[in-house]
């Protein structure tokens, strides 16, 4: 929570001048019963119309510079309110971005996009709340108190027994509501998290015919996330009638301590009528107060959680004083070199890649394959710096990839992850998310390499054609084409392509494989496929079986020598394709 204070410093004016107004309207406020008691103490008493109407001016007076007040503090504190909400979603979305792979795998996508949204809206309408009312109302309340003391001191012991067991009533559902709306925030959490995972596999929901089980279970998880809601909700309404039966009781002994004072000549009727007033303004502040509370509890709640999101650093951090080495580019150095390297996910007991050691030279393309779950995309996400090796060292031109700025390992590296991501835009920047200068032409040449000549020319707008979000407008094979171009665009020394050809026929496959071999000079390629046809040309091959590096070599040396890629060889091709 001390970590967002500091977005209050660049509010410091309208963080004071909202509550300074809301004050000012508040003591405006407390004059009213007194003038209330003159107009009848005086005016009524002696049937003095001109008394009246002047008093009833004053009311009108106070009535609208109050007014003006309020507009003025509700002006400052939604400016800082939606003025600090507005920064902290930016730094959140910045620092979600700055978090490796690693952190965003623990924390979870849904609960990411709730802080984002749902969490920093409640904090900025706390914030709102607060600076309008959290002084106004016990400014009120205690101010009504000492008012009622100016009356009369017998009557105003009733407000000095009344507060303190109002108070007691809103701070103790304060104290019980605040951990159980904490609940709630993450019960929301699962919901968004069964939503999500529903609307992006819908289309297995639907081929599985599960669309019943679905909703079955977000209707358990919908039904939770209520329950806990009604029945924190229960215990917050309970202050509302509980305020009410302090508060009339109060106005009861009041009205009844305050005739036979009436009676006794010790007080007047129009002060009577100010300290029932004065009654009722604590009533109605207590009431505004109670809610308050309940929504500065959210607030801190989802304040908390934001915090824990801040409080995540990232696994991959750079070191001191490294100011992105470039590596020296000669020959005879490797362009990545894998030493004796172990890999652990987040909690996992056993390593996803073990003693894992190779060289991978300039200009040579590096195959990679293996069965599912084997550890081909989790190899090259360590180039990359998306993870950090945890045992031996990854190295890119004779350089420890944790010894580089991140901004320049990536710099010289192209990916093309396993799932197909365009966003929504023209082609053109889409193209451009590789090289922001690039040319016309030097995208068309990214296009022809990746095959995906065809894809534009279909599109009238060429360029200029808008892809929806997500590249729902393309069918798989083309958006797997067209972010094999954005990769090339960036003509990287290291080109990383996951599993990216698998939505293409094998003939586009072929001349994919073919023209990135003539078009790519010195780059170094590592292929990471299923298909034996997409890697078996290769100058080298990787075998990965159950994490560990089973083969290396050749097609033609790892048929005689690796029996894992001979099994996947003959699953996939026959015996005279195999032997080609």
């Amino acid at each position: 929570m001390k970590n967002l204070m500091r977005y209050f410093k660049d509010y410091k004016l309208e963080s004071i001048l909202g509550p300074l107004f809301k004050l000012l309207e508040a003591s405006f406020e407390l004059f009213v019963p007194l003038v209330m008691a003159q107009i009848i103490d005086v005016g009524i008493k002696n049937r003095d119309m001109g008394y009246i109407l002047g008093r009833g001016g004053i009311l009108v007076l106070l009535g609208v510079v109050g007014l003006a007040c309020s507009l003025t503090a509700q002006y400052f504190s939604a400016k800082a309110a939606v003025g600090i909400g507005t920064r902290l979603r930016n730094d959140l979305f910045r620092h979600i971005n700055s978090l490796s792979y690693r952190e965003i795998d623990i924390v979870g996508t849904s609960t990411l996009v709730t802080r984002m949204t749902s969490d920093v809206n409640q904090v900025q309408a706390g914030i709102n709340l607060t600076l309008r009312l959290f002084l106004r109302s016990p400014f009120i309340v205690f101010g009504a108190m000492i008012m009622a003391f100016t009356i009369n001191v017998k009557a105003a012991l009733i407000f000095v027994v009344t507060i303190p067991l109002l108070s007691a009533v809103v701070f103790g559902v304060m104290l019980v509501s605040m951990p159980l709306y904490k609940k709630v925030q993450r019960q929301l959490d699962q919901v968004l998290l069964t939503t999500r995972e529903n609307l992006l596999g819908a289309r297995v929901v639907r081929a599985f015919n599960r669309q019943e089980d679905e909703a079955a279970k977000f209707g358990r998880e919908n039904d939770m996330l209520v329950s806990l809601q009604v029945f924190v909700g229960k215990i917050s309404a309970l202050m509302n009638p509980v305020t009410y039966v302090i508060i009339n009781g109060a106005v009861i002994v009041l009205i009844w301590t305050g005739a036979w004072q009436v009676e006794e000549g010790i007080i007047t009727q129009g002060q009577v009528v100010a300290l029932v007033n004065y009654m009722s303004q604590i009533l109605v502040e207590l009431v505004k107060l109670a809610n308050l509370i309940i929504n500065i509890s959210k607030a801190l709640a989802c304040a908390n959680r934001i915090s824990g999101i801040f409080a995540q650093e990232s696994s991959i951090a750079e070191r001191e004083g490294c100011r992105g080495k470039a590596g020296e580019d000669a020959a005879f150095i490797p362009r990545v070199e894998f030493k004796d390297m172990d890999f652990y996910y987040a909690g996992a007991k056993e390593p996803s890649l073990s003693k894992i050691s190779f060289s991978a030279m300039k200009g040579q393309t590096i195959g990679i394959i293996g069965g599912t779950g084997s550890g081909k995309s989790s190899l090259v996400n360590l180039i990359p710096r998306f993870y950090d090796a945890t045992q031996g060292a990854v190295l890119v031109d004779g350089v420890d990839v944790r010894d580089y700025a991140l901004k320049d390992l990536r710099g010289k590296i192209g990916v093309v992850p396993q799932k197909a991501v365009l966003f929504k835009g023209s082609l053109r920047d889409n193209m451009k998310w590789g090289k922001k200068d690039a040319t016309d032409e030097e995208i068309c040449r990214a296009i022809d390499t990746a095959q995906a000549r065809e894809v534009v020319e279909s599109k009238e707008k060429g360029l200029e054609f808008l892809i929806q979000q997500g590249g729902r407008n393309l069918s798989g094979g083309q958006k797997q084409r067209l972010t094999i171009a954005r990769a090339l665009v960036r003509q990287p020394k290291i080109l990383i392509l996951d599993d990216s050809a698998s939505a293409l026929d094998f003939a586009t496959d072929a001349a994919l494989r073919k023209a990135i071999r003539e078009n790519t000079k010195d780059m170094t390629v590592f292929m990471v496929s299923q298909r034996a046809t997409t890697i078996k040309n290769a100058d080298q091959i990787l075998v990965l079986d159950d994490g560990k590096l089973v083969g290396i070599g050749t097609h033609r040396e790892l048929l005689d020598g690796c029996e894992v890629y001979r099994e996947i060889c003959l699953s996939q091709l026959s015996k005279e394709e195999v032997a080609q």
